[in-house]
């Protein structure tokens, strides 16, 4: 069992440089990789050069990188000497990038070569030193052309001896850790604050339900910048001495395939949409090629036995070893889900938000409970707060230590989002008898309609995203009409546009009229599946993919008009 003697990232550090000083500890999938013991020397390197640099206890440092080792060294660094991090998203545009420097007053700012010129260096007047994340090492933005083709190096691990002599503060657990600024589904972005405690309360609670260990390797897919993949992902195996891999290119699945190969992970988290895609786009393609396999997939029994033999297949993709496939982020779809639990995959849903550290409830893959997010993580609290009568339901609550401390210069939300001491999630759930939770939809999404029934989007769009003919789609409501958005998949339309060519009915009409078609088809197919106070009222194409958060959620915001 994982202890501390303090809840703090630095204890994590000198720990596990001491238990497993020889294990692996992170790499680029194809590089040479990092162990333990040097991981430690390297870090503590990085807090001297910040020590010297200027960088005190409490000071904000920004990151700005992708994944890589160096990412997480540089994050241990500035943690483990009592500073505070400020991950920040890649994916940002540069005006929200300048925007999160200016209001956490970060002093210094790590920064990938690739990143770095969407940087401009008058409009971020605080920083006053930039460090290249390549290769963890400061630089004069005036005299130095960063190239942003750069490749990532790893510093020597030997001891600086110019800061040896440099006595570094060390955090507490009630210091502030991180400032993540969320990029949610609301559009405004906050700066929630997590301290030592936050963090590491929920890295103990999560191991007490998932055991990691240092046999344990993990691929790295999602942002580092986001709590999810940071403590999840990096942290939790950091302090349990497993491996975390990295990929050095964008993960499309000629770099994705070869590497599950090599690196044969044990554990991958994951957010919906990316096994959703694999499903629809390549797993029930396949099962229903032929009428012959049609009429097999709509039996139970026949269905489940090609999802066994297809998850099977899956799991081989991934390498073979997996005992952990965990996703989180937003709710899984039903046909996804269905495949995965009659496959006899070893997946878990787990349900969090960023001001919970993340994670507030999951389960091992053996205890999943289908069409749930687990049960509530040991040393945390939940509770359903108002619940309908009728069926339960009613806004998540959570209290605990990884609880953030509030949003950071802001006192109203942090006010507004607290009652009585509970978190409130925003989140709309339902807990069965056993305490699983099952999540039904956002309030703030939630359409109630005129004779007072209560309508989750999120569920009309579960039926909507299961027609061949979608990839995705958004709905929501305007003056009492339920709307929906969707984004055609172009594959699967341009195979039903030849087949109706080819047919004896002929296909005459214009692509305006071909596309109308399609989406009356949809909505007609739709209505036939919902209650009679959730049909349709209107459905119109999404052209373009919809704009995304990090963990894939639509940013629902964008698109109400």
């Amino acid at each position: 069992m994982v202890s501390f003697k303090k809840l703090t990232t630095r204890d994590i550090l000198l720990r596990s440089r001491m238990v497993y000083s020889q294990r692996l500890a992170l790499a680029f999938v194809g590089k040479d990789p990092i162990s333990y013991a040097d991981m430690g020397v390297i870090v503590t390197n990085i807090s001297g050069m910040l020590y010297t640099l200027g960088i005190a206890k409490g000071d904000k440092v920004a990151l700005i990188g992708e994944n890589s080792p160096n990412w997480g060294m540089a994050y241990l660094a500035i943690t483990s000497m009592g500073a505070t991090v400020v991950p920040i998203l890649p994916d940002f545009s540069s005006h929200e990038m300048e925007s999160i420097i200016n209001h956490s007053e970060a002093k210094v700012v790590f920064v990938s070569a690739k990143l770095y010129n969407q940087l401009n260096r008058e409009n971020i007047p605080g920083v006053f030193a930039y460090i290249l994340l390549n290769n963890l090492q400061p630089f004069d933005e005036a005299s130095t052309e960063i190239n942003s083709s750069m490749p990532y190096e790893t510093p020597k691990a030997i001891v600086n001896i110019d800061y040896c002599n440099c006595e570094l503060p060390s955090p507490n657990e009630e210091d502030l850790a991180a400032i993540i600024y969320t990029s949610g589904t609301t559009g405004r972005s906050k700066g929630v604050m997590l301290t030592h405690k936050n963090i590491v309360s929920n890295i103990l609670s999560t191991l007490m339900i998932q055991n990691v260990n240092e046999n344990d390797r993990l691929l790295s897919l999602l942002p580092l910048s986001h709590t999810y993949e940071c403590t999840i992902g990096f942290l939790i195996p950091m302090a349990s001495g497993a491996a975390v891999y990295y990929l050095d290119k964008a993960p499309t699945p000629s770099v994705l395939i070869p590497a599950m190969q090599e690196v044969k992970p044990t554990m991958i988290l994951t957010v919906p949409l990316i096994i959703e895609k694999i499903y629809k786009n390549k797993i029930k393609p396949e099962l229903t090629s032929s009428g012959f396999k049609r009429t097999l997939y709509k039996f139970t029994l026949t269905r489940k036995l090609l999802h066994r033999i297809a998850a099977r297949r899956l799991h081989k993709t991934f390498g073979g070893c997996l005992h952990f496939f965990g996703i989180g982020g937003a709710k899984l779809s039903f046909e996804a889900e269905r495949f995965l639990n009659e496959g006899r995959f070893p997946y878990s849903i787990g349900y969090g938000m960023t001001e919970t550290s993340p994670l507030i409830t999951g389960s091992s893959s053996k205890l999943v409970r289908f069409r749930t997010a687990g049960f509530c993580l040991p040393g945390q609290e939940l509770k359903i707060h108002n619940p309908n009568p009728q069926t339960g339901e009613g806004e998540i609550l959570v209290r605990g230590a990884n609880v953030m401390v509030g949003y950071y210069k802001d006192s109203e939300q942090t006010q507004n989002i607290f009652v009585d001491g509970w978190l409130r999630t925003g989140d709309l759930g339902y807990l069965d008898k056993d305490g699983y939770l099952e999540i039904r939809g956002r309030s703030k999404n939630m359409i109630l309609t005129a004779s007072g029934e209560n309508i989750y989007p999120e569920e009309i769009e579960d039926v909507i995203n299961k027609h061949h003919l979608v990839q995705e789609s958004l709905v929501f409501e305007i003056r009492g009409k339920i709307i929906a958005r969707v984004h055609l998949n172009k594959e699967a339309l341009e195979k039903y546009y030849s087949d109706m060519k080819s047919s004896a009915k002929g296909w005459q009409h214009n692509a305006e009229e071909r596309t109308r078609k399609v989406l009356d088809d949809i909505m007609a197919y739709v209505n036939t599946k919902v209650s009679r106070f959730a049909r349709l009222n209107q459905i119109v194409e999404q052209e373009e993919p919809f704009v995304k958060t990090p963990t894939q959620k639509i940013k629902r915001f964008l698109y109400r008009e």
